[in-house]
């Protein structure tokens, strides 16, 4: 049986869309602007990315797309993602810091 991937279109500051197929494009999409997101992402990518399974690497893309504003009140702990696939995504990379 085979898996079907969607694939998520990413949309850089620019108005370039790009889908995040590659690990480059992925660390580019990494870059925020918000220094509070790029540390987090950033490493995420480079040293946890690829131990995800299929469907939340999927979760980890779509919340590339999402809006830095959404982002940062999700990570500071302002507000709670209310999207399920995206918070467990959030929950998984903040467990990874707060245990490094």
């Amino acid at each position: 049986m085979t898996e079907s991937k969607a694939k998520v279109v990413y949309v850089d500051a620019s108005g370039t869309k790009f889908q995040l197929d590659s690990k480059p494009k992925l660390k580019w999409a990494c870059r925020r602007g918000m220094l509070e997101l790029d540390v987090l992402f950033e490493p995420f990518v480079d040293e946890a990315y690829d131990a995800l399974d299929n469907a939340d690497k999927m979760a980890f893309q779509k919340l590339l797309a999402c809006e830095d504003p959404d982002l940062f009140a999700w990570f500071m702990g302002h507000k709670e993602c209310e999207d399920a696939e995206l918070n467990r995504i959030v929950q998984i990379i903040l467990n990874r810091v707060k245990a490094s």
